[in-house]
């Protein structure tokens, strides 16, 4: 059974790996769970900005989590104390806050996250910012949107914090707008995960087939926490054959490409082939830029234009990050009752700015070369075997593109070649790259893996 405690626990351990290290510190470390009764749960929060902060910001969140754990949770509410439990207030504290507390109750009848669909109605595409990063993944929701089963399995992979689980739902949540009686339904993995052991520990393992198996759109996120479940892996295999084989539409997210899920069987690995398999990418300058000035305005923060963009050049995080810098900036704004200038910002974000990774050119071809699974040296050779001359115009276009290294340099560490062949080399792969979808992934991939 769950106490209070161990489903704080819980919950604090789900929304750490959701929300970046300064706002999970700012918010949520001084939090500790108050009571939980009559179909509320308690959070004691240490001051009122604290209170009305978490009320505001993160309410949906909180509540979603908890009811993941206790579906018997109705409502959470914020509760100023010191104390850990309501035994230790006293009789006139209780009396005197009981009106204010009552109205910071949030009735899960107005909770954002629909309790059929599991969908949250705050991802939508009105606040989804598109770019050169995530178009290619947003266009495919669109197809799929438009008509379902067109792109089938649809799988979209990135790092933590890219905005994967925003399109996902907001994708779920425009098809049941335009077609209220399809039937929806979004789920982690993990909460699949359980789902399923809980059948198999109560012998509820048809009702729990008869379930997944009844929805018209299927939406899991984070797939690759099925890595080295075989049990898992066959239920969601059979699973996949059955949405797929009656034209149900199926949505999965992870963070990495499926032809890398360590642990993941083939015959999974060939379903998810069968559909569409696209990434989001890590916004480039332009992109943050259009998310930072999105992300203030919704959260109704002032910005000036030297901040957002100093922020958008020294961050070249995960958009997570760039929303908990934005709500430290915020709530310094708010106690100055001013905008921070850019030193104050510089100030409040240092260690949040990661210093540039830098490799070897040497470093670079290797992980071409192995990405390819050929030899470095070969890269060097003066041979014209297309497979090899393929790579080595990729490990080229890499080195220009993304570690802006001048072509003659190029051209000396590549086997002596002429600055002209680096150059026709590049160019090459650019147009190759608006005509084929595979090379695309393929230099994702690559970039995933010198996290560029």
């Amino acid at each position: 059974m769950n106490t209070k405690e161990t489903l704080w626990k819980k919950t604090l351990a789900q929304i750490e790996l959701e929300i970046s290290r300064p706002n999970y510190n700012t918010w949520f470390k001084k939090t500790f769970p108050y009571s939980h009764e009559n179909e509320v749960y308690k959070v004691g929060v240490p001051n009122e900005f604290n209170k009305e902060w978490l009320y505001t910001k993160f309410s949906d969140m909180i509540l979603e989590k908890l009811r993941s754990f206790d579906p018997s949770i109705k409502s959470v509410e914020f509760i100023v104390s010191k104390n850990k439990s309501p035994k230790q207030e006293s009789k006139t504290e209780e009396s005197s806050t009981a009106k204010e507390r009552s109205e910071q109750a949030l009735p899960l009848a107005k909770k954002s996250v629909d309790r059929n669909s599991h969908l949250n109605e705050k991802y939508s595409f009105n606040s989804f910012v598109v770019g050169p990063f995530n178009e290619l993944a947003y266009s495919a929701s669109q197809a799929i949107i438009k008509k379902p089963g067109v792109y089938n399995p649809l799988f979209i992979y990135g790092s933590t914090g890219l905005g994967k689980t925003h399109l996902i739902q907001a994708t779920g949540n425009k098809i049941q707008k335009e077609n209220p009686h399809t039937n929806i339904f979004y789920t982690s993995s993990e909460k699949f995960s359980q789902d399923y052991v809980n059948a198999l520990k109560n012998n509820t393992i048809n009702s729990f087939k008869k379930k997944y198996r009844s929805y018209d759109v299927l939406i899991m996120d984070d797939i690759q926490f099925f890595s080295g479940k075989e049990k898992l892996q066959e239920e969601l295999f059979h699973l996949f054959n059955i949405l797929y084989d009656n034209g149900k539409q199926i949505i999965f997210s992870s963070d990495k490409h499926p032809n890398y899920i360590i642990g993941l069987e083939d015959r999974l690995r060939s379903r998810f082939s069968a559909g569409m398999i696209v990434d989001i990418t890590k916004p480039n300058y332009e992109s943050r830029s259009a998310l930072i000035k999105t992300k203030a305005l919704q959260g109704d923060i002032d910005l000036s234009d030297d901040v957002c963009e100093f922020i958008a050049h020294s961050m070249e995080g995960n958009i997570r990050e760039l929303e908990g810098v934005l709500n430290a900036i915020g709530i310094q704004s708010e106690l100055r009752d001013r905008k921070l200038t850019v030193t104050e910002v510089k100030s409040l974000v240092k260690n949040n700015i990661k210093p540039k990774k830098h490799l070897a050119l040497d470093e670079i071809i290797k992980i071409v070369a192995g990405f390819y699974s050929i030899e470095p040296e070969k890269i060097y050779d003066k041979t014209r075997k297309k497979e090899i001359v393929y790579v080595r115009q990729i490990a080229m276009y890499i080195l220009r593109e993304y570690f802006n290294i001048s072509y003659p340099a190029i051209g000396r560490e590549v086997g002596g070649r002429d600055h002209t062949t680096v150059i026709h080399s590049y160019e090459r792969v650019k147009e190759n790259l608006v005509k084929d979808p595979n090379l695309v992934q393929e230099i994702e991939q690559i970039k995933a893996v010198l996290d560029v």
